[in-house]
């Protein structure tokens, strides 16, 4: 409540009271804790035990600041902040890789930042504590105010202040109108303005502006929602990604995902029955201007289904076009080219064939990548795998500088170019892998006769032959993969309902004026009625005075103005001073 506020109520009684549902807050320097006898501590000389009164005074003060609008901003400020760490620092919970290449690349400020738990901020202590401080403080403020506000509706509107001149617009006349017929007068006009009325006596009381406080209760409560959704939508959440070549398929379970990150409350028991195919990936890009390269579509075509025997329906998924499919939505991330390739070992026989994902490295789609054989065996049978890295270009170019890229992102001049090693992949270690890696440390690169080191760059039906009659590699054609993204994401629907009553109730908070009116009609000594209106708002504004002034001019055609007659000693007057006045003409 404002100083003006405060100063109207004193001033005015109940005509200046209840104009805003804030919960009553405590005078700067009263002392509410421990107040039944002052403050003091047990501990020192002469103290006793406290009372009970005295711990509920303690614990309702307590409350009290909790559930101040000062705390609860401060705590809404606080949130704020602490969701920049969140933000800025990689989170195990959303990309456990990222946030181990921070832990890998900062040895120094890593640790500290793991005790203070900024690789986890939704879920650490400290932040949790705001959360639910900021909960229980908007819950306190909500429930008073919703109380306040509901008696308030179902009150009749203050009587008038016996002294109108008082309040901030005002204005009175004289007029021959019965004071019945103004106040009929007025009251009619004020319900057609959707003023609440009331009448007591010689004055008409009226007001109006309830929406003011309905707009602040609901952007509380949208707050409030928001906060539920939140909590909802990160206790209920799961995420995870999945990497399809075309041709193969995808089932909502959790050993399909490549990572996959529950919620506390989110499972592999919930994930819902559903998966999908992808049939082809479309892609076409600009081929001519300063736009040259740059995609034009990106659309993964896919049959999908829902339940254990759900019948197959044709969708698409393009980027910022996610499908919903049984309560998760299915985005897509990236694409990329898959290689065919035929590998054979020293014995002739095929140990793998397939398509095998190479990963984009920059817009052109210069990829990199791995094939990993660890059932090869060597010509005489003994156990010998298989491994190769290197780049699969869609338009290959050889740089002097850069040595082979990609000139465009279409499939113009394919080109695989791999090197190949030998010996123990560590797949058999128990170890996990990266997939997408090759780890060297037991392999040994293949040399031919010369000591070069044996590496081909192959178009679509090349093979490259391994020496020493270790096998070869056939490069059988392309391609594509997509990455997607599968989102369990509940109560994004609250979310956006509690923003966007948030911003309707701030601005109705914000733009109406809670503001009341009074209309006072009164026969005088001399016969003629005084008629009196004034008009009280929240906060100084000229639309309280405007109004005002529509009533005036409204009121006004049932009670005119009384014509004021000339002073019975001034035409005395003017009947004297006459016969001079011809006189002195004659």
């Amino acid at each position: 409540m404002s100083t003006t506020d405060k100063t109207d109520e004193k001033e005015l009684g109940a005509a200046g009271a209840q104009l805003s549902t804030a919960p009553e807050e405590e005078e700067a320097g009263t002392v509410v804790p421990g107040s039944f006898g002052g403050l003091r501590k047990p501990g020192f000389v002469g103290a006793t035990a406290w009372t009970a009164r005295e711990v509920w005074g303690w614990l309702r003060w307590m409350w009290r600041q909790l559930t101040s609008m000062r705390v609860a901003l401060i705590l809404l400020f606080l949130v704020s902040l602490a969701a920049i760490p969140g933000s800025l620092i990689p989170q195990t919970s959303t990309n456990a890789v990222k946030a181990q290449d921070f832990t890998d690349a900062h040895p120094t400020v890593a640790p500290l930042y793991e005790k203070l738990g900024l690789f986890h901020v939704y879920s650490s202590v400290w932040f949790s504590a705001i959360y639910i401080l900021l909960f229980v403080s908007l819950a306190g403020c909500i429930i008073p105010r919703s109380w306040q506000f509901v008696g308030q509706l179902r009150s009749k509107p203050p009587a008038a202040p016996r002294n109108l001149t008082r309040l901030p617009a005002y204005a009175t006349w004289r007029t021959p109108a019965e004071p019945d017929e103004v106040l009929e007068s007025a009251q009619s006009a004020l319900r057609r303005r959707r003023f609440r009325t009331a009448r007591a006596g010689t004055a008409v009381a009226s007001e109006k502006g309830f929406l003011r406080e309905a707009g602040n209760l609901l952007f509380h409560i949208a707050l409030f929602g928001l906060l539920i959704s939140f909590a909802v939508g990160q206790l209920w959440k799961g995420d995870g990604s999945k990497l399809i070549v075309e041709g193969d398929g995808f089932a909502n379970t959790i050993t399909a995902y490549d990572d996959f990150t529950p919620g506390s409350f989110y499972g592999a028991d919930d994930l819902n029955a559903f998966g999908f195919d992808l049939d082809s990936f479309t892609a076409t890009y600009a081929t001519s201007g300063p736009d040259k390269g740059s995609a034009r579509t990106f659309r993964a075509n896919i049959h999908y289904w829902t339940g254990a025997d759900g019948k197959k329906h044709k969708g698409a998924i393009e980027v910022n076009k996610p499908l919903e499919i049984a309560g998760s939505k299915v985005y897509l991330n990236g694409h990329g080219y898959a290689p065919v390739v035929t590998v054979k070992d020293g014995s002739g026989t095929v140990v793998y064939s397939g398509a095998v994902a190479f990963l984009p490295t920059d817009a052109n789609l210069t990829s990199t990548g791995v094939i990993k054989v660890p059932d090869a065996v060597d010509k005489n049978g003994k156990a010998d795998q298989l491994g190769f890295s290197g780049l699969f270009t869609p338009s290959f170019k050889l740089d002097s500088t850069l040595g082979p890229i990609s000139v465009f992102p279409a499939l113009a001049n394919p080109a695989l170019i791999l090197t190949a090693y030998h010996g123990d992949l560590g797949v058999d270690s128990g170890l996990p892998q990266n997939v997408y890696q090759l780890d060297t440390k037991n392999l040994k690169q293949f040399k031919d006769s010369k000591g070069n080191i044996v590496s081909k760059a192959m178009q679509v039906g090349d093979t490259m032959t391994l020496p020493n009659g270790a096998g070869s590699i056939t490069f059988d054609g392309i391609k594509t993969f997509a990455q997607f993204q599968v989102t369990h994401q509940p109560a994004t629907g609250w979310a956006l309902t509690s923003a966007f009553s948030a911003i309707i109730g701030l601005a109705g908070s914000l733009f109406i004026q809670r503001r009341r009116v009074w209309v006072r009609a009164v026969r005088g000594d001399d016969g003629v009625t005084v008629v009196e209106l004034a008009g009280l708002g929240r906060s100084e504004s000229a639309k309280i005075a405007d109004e005002l002034g529509t009533f005036v001019d409204i009121l006004l055609v049932t009670a005119p103005v009384q014509a004021e007659q000339p002073p019975e000693e001034t035409s005395e007057a003017s009947e004297e001073t006459q016969p001079e006045d011809e006189g002195a003409r004659a």
